[in-house]
């Protein structure tokens, strides 16, 4: 077995516009640093399927995926909010990207692979389950942890969420539900300006000041999320992966590098190997400044994939 790899070609052609950070380039940077770096030949690569209404139902209600629907335009572009629009083709990247989660999961709980990372646009971690916001029209997260709890029967799952932005969307889908533990950091006061009002006892959320760098992060893994997950004790990790808290990305004002994100993976896959036999999944969210996006993927499935 080696860690799954999955993206599918209508993730490239979602395209919000001329100047968007949320860019087609963004998924073309991350392969080109797998063939550069030499470890792509060791994954495993997979075409993502559509994901089907039934998935996208444990989530979100079928009067939110109708609206989705109905607003994806013939032509040109068509805003959900001001920073979110669809093209032509996004309502197919949309499900090809939840496809990818639920492929991963399925992939990890069959041990057809020991892991999966889902390269994949759009993002989902800001959707709610009933609102598209910043750059997400579907949470692929959210869906692929529900899948493993109502499709798999799991009964706990751990949600590992490292981008800058806090992961509103999934902390309303998961809020209160005891089957599913949240663990996040984010740059904080930013947007979406959430993630520190009385959080619910399953959310481990973990607000950072602008300037914050490694070992502000690493200590906030360390004395938050590492305790709260050993006491959980998940049977399957999911990661809401965005690494636009890079130094080089001007998204955001954190400061952490490629290390840091090796360095949580293997705290992750740590957790994995003691609670879950090893199982976990990873969804692209954040990362804009493509060099730095890249590199950092690669160094977190370095991880993954143990080379």
């Amino acid at each position: 077995m080696a860690t799954a790899f999955i993206t599918h070609p209508h993730c490239r052609k979602h395209d919000m516009g001329a100047y968007h950070p949320e860019c087609p380039e963004r998924l073309g940077a991350i392969e080109d640093q797998l063939i550069a770096s030499g470890i792509g030949q060791h994954l495993t690569h997979h075409v993502a399927p559509s994901a089907e209404m039934k998935s996208l139902a444990r989530v979100h209600p079928m009067e939110y995926i109708s609206h989705i629907r109905s607003t994806s335009p013939a032509a040109g572009t068509a805003h959900l909010d001001p920073d979110t629009a669809m093209n032509p083709h996004t309502w197919d990247a949309a499900l090809h990207a939840a496809g990818a989660a639920v492929m991963a999961t399925d992939l990890v709980m069959s041990r057809q692979a020991d892991n999966a990372f889902c390269s994949v646009r759009p993002p989902g971690h800001h959707a709610t389950r009933n609102r598209a916001m910043g750059f997400c029209l579907f949470n692929n997260v959210a869906i692929a942890a529900r899948h493993a709890l109502e499709q798999h029967g799991l009964e706990r799952v751990a949600i590992v969420d490292f981008d800058v932005h806090h992961g509103n969307g999934t902390e309303d889908i998961f809020r209160d539900d005891p089957r599913v533990l949240m663990v996040s950091t984010f740059q904080h006061p930013f947007y979406p300006y959430s993630g520190t009002e009385h959080p619910s006892p399953n959310m481990v959320n973990v607000p950072l000041a602008s300037g914050s760098g490694s070992q502000a992060f690493r200590e906030a893994v360390t004395w938050a999320w590492l305790p709260a997950l050993e006491a959980f004790k998940p049977q399957m990790l999911f990661f809401s992966a965005g690494f636009d808290a890079h130094v080089e990305d001007d998204m955001a004002m954190m400061r952490l590098v490629d290390a840091d994100y090796a360095w949580v993976t293997q705290q992750m896959k740590d957790v994995a190997d003691r609670f879950a036999e090893g199982r976990m999944v990873s969804v692209l969210e954040g990362g804009y400044n493509l060099s730095a996006l890249a590199r950092s993927v690669v160094a977190h499935i370095k991880v993954l994939s143990g080379l």
